[in-house]
C-alpha cells in the first residue's frame, strides 16, 4: 500500500519531488532502494516519502546500536509502521567497539549495511542541510582538507555500495515542517541532545551562537562544500595523472615523486595511502612517511603501518604492502623438511607455487624422482653455484643481486640431497645449483604463481 502523502504544496515540496523522480529515473530499471532508518524525524520522513514515490522497490533496515534502553523499542516502532506500508523491514543489532563512540557507532552501522546492501540496491539515508553543515564545521576543527571538507554527497558511489541522500539539500526546518503536516510520528533520541558528543555539542551550544550572528550560515557553509567537491574533482584528475607516472596503487617510484613540487607530492602520498578507504590518512601520518620512511637510509629497510598497511622503502621505490603480507616474515617456517618430487607435480612453498617439469636444456637427474630430498631454510653463510655461472658464491649476495624483497627473503628454501645443494627456491623461481645431480635434459621446478 502506498504512503497516504497529501499533495505536495510548496513550491520546494514539488521540486524535490521532481529531483528524486528524476534521480530514480536515472537509475537502471531494476535498481531497489534500502533505507537506513533510525525512526528519528528525518528518515521517517525519508520513509514515508519513498514510501509513496517508489514502494515496490523499498526495503527498510533498523541498526539497533545497543547503546540506549529503548533503543530495541525503537526497532519495533520502525518495524510496526513499515508493516502500514506493506514495507519488509529488517533489524540489526550491533556491537560497538570501545573507543569513541560515534565514530565506533558509525563504523559498526555502515558495516551492517554493507553486510545486508544487495547487489541491485543503492543504500538511501536521511541526511539533510545542517547535518552537512555540522560535517564540515567539525571536520574543519580536526584540520581536513579539500577531500575532508566535500563532506557528503548526495550520491557517492563507493566501492563497497553505493550511497543517495536525497534530503541533502533540506533544511532541518523543512523537514520538521513537513513532518508536522503530515503528522508523522518519530522517536527522540537522547544523545542527540548530549553535548558530551561533539556533534550534538555543535548542534545544541555552538549553532545557535552562530547562527544569530550568521543566519545565513547554514547554507554558505554547505555552499563552500559543494566548491569543495569541485575541487576534489579537479585535485583527483591530477593525482590520477601523477600516479599513472610515479607508480600504481602498490608501488611508487621516488625519483619520479621527488620531480614534483613539495605540495603535489604530499597530496600524491595522502591519494595514494587511502586506497580504497573513504578517507585518507591524517596530516600527521603523511607526515611520518615522508620522515620516517622516504627519508630513511637506503638500507634502513624502515616501515610504517597505517590502516591495516605496512609502508616500506626498498631502494627508490616505496611499496603499500597488506599487513598479513608484510608480517608473513614473522611466520615460522621449518627449519628442515623432507619432500618427495615426481613429474608434474605442484610444491606449494612459502616462496609461491613451483611445477615440477621436463625436459630442461639442464635440469636435474630424474635418479631424484620419489627419493627423500631435503628443504631448509637459511642459516646464513650458504654458498651456490650457480649452474652455468663460474665458481660458488654468497647466497647472501645472489639474493641481493636478484632483487628480490627483504620482506620476501623469509621464504627462501634451499633443496638438497644427503647436504649437496641441488637448488634454491626463491619468489623470482628456481635457481639451478650446479652438482653432480646436473644432466642433460633433466626436471627442474619452474614458479607458476
Amino acid at each position: 500500500m502506498r504512503s497516504t502523502l497529501p499533495a505536495f504544496d510548496e513550491v520546494w515540496q514539488r521540486q524535490f519531488r521532481t529531483g528524486v523522480l528524476t534521480q530514480i529515473q536515472s537509475f537502471p530499471e531494476d535498481t531497489h532502494f534500502l533505507i537506513g532508518c533510525s525512526g528519528g524525524m528525518d528518515s521517517m520522513l525519508l520513509l514515508h516519502l519513498m514510501a509513496f514515490l517508489c514502494p515496490e522497490k523499498v526495503r527498510v533496515i533498523y541498526i539497533d546500536h545497543q547503546l540506549q534502553s529503548s533503543s530495541q523499542a525503537w526497532g519495533e516502532f520502525v518495524q510496526q509502521h513499515c508493516r502500514t506500508f506493506n514495507i519488509p523491514c529488517m533489524i540489526q543489532a550491533v556491537q560497538v567497539a570501545e573507543g569513541n563512540l560515534e565514530q565506533q557507532a558509525r563504523a559498526a552501522r555502515y558495516q551492517a549495511f554493507q553486510q545486508h546492501i544487495q547487489t541491485n540496491e543503492i543504500l538511501v539515508l536521511a541526511h539533510h542541510q545542517q547535518d552537512q553543515a555540522e560535517t564540515v564545521l567539525l571536520r574543519l576543527f580536526s584540520g581536513a582538507g579539500i577531500p575532508g571538507l566535500s563532506a557528503m554527497k548526495t550520491f557517492d558511489s563507493r566501492p563497497e555500495m553505493s550511497i543517495w541522500r536525497p534530503l541533502l539539500a533540506l533544511s532541518r526546518e523543512q523537514i520538521q515542517t513537513w513532518c508536522q503536516q503530515l503528522s508523522i510520528p518519530h522517536i527522540q533520541d537522547p544523545t542527540n541532545q548530549d553535548i558530551h558528543y561533539d556533534r550534538a555539542w555543535c548542534r545544541e551550544q555552538l549553532w545557535p551562537l552562530l547562527n544569530a550572528r550568521f543566519p545565513k550560515m547554514q547554507q554558505s557553509i554547505c555552499r563552500s562544500s559543494q566548491l569543495m567537491q569541485d575541487a576534489e574533482q579537479i585535485l583527483t584528475e591530477v593525482l590520477l595523472q601523477d600516479l599513472a607516472s610515479c607508480g600504481d596503487a602498490k608501488h611508487l617510484d621516488l625519483h619520479r615523486i621527488q620531480q614534483l613540487s613539495e605540495a603535489r607530492q604530499r597530496q600524491l602520498l595522502s591519494f595514494w595511502m587511502k586506497g580504497d578507504s573513504q578517507y585518507r590518512p591524517s596530516f600527521d601520518m603523511v607526515q611520518r612517511i615522508q620522515q620516517e620512511v622516504i627519508q630513511a637510509r637506503a638500507d634502513a629497510q624502515a616501515a610504517l603501518h597505517c590502516n591495516g598497511f605496512y609502508y616500506v622503502r626498498y631502494q627508490n621505490v616505496i611499496y603499500r604492502l597488506p599487513q598479513l603480507e608484510y608480517l608473513a616474515s614473522q611466520q615460522a617456517i621449518p627449519a628442515r623438511e623432507p619432500v618427495c618430487c615426481q613429474l608434474g607435480q605442484t610444491l606449494d612453498l612459502p616462496a609461491g607455487q613451483f611445477q615440477l617439469n621436463a625436459p630442461h636444456q639442464v635440469g636435474l637427474s630424474f635418479a631424484l624422482l620419489q627419493q627423500e630430498l631435503t628443504l631448509s631454510t637459511r642459516v646464513g653463510g650458504e654458498k651456490i653455484h650457480l649452474h652455468g655461472r663460474v665458481g660458488a658464491w654468497p647466497l647472501k649476495k645472489a639474493i641481493q643481486q636478484a632483487q628480490i624483497f627483504p620482506w620476501k627473503r623469509h621464504t627462501i628454501q634451499i633443496l638438497s640431497r644427503d647436504n649437496v645443494m641441488l637448488g634454491v627456491f626463491t619468489p623470482k623461481g628456481f635457481w639451478l645449483a650446479d652438482s653432480a645431480y646436473c644432466e642433460p635434459d633433466g626436471w627442474q621446478p619452474t614458479l607458476i604463481s
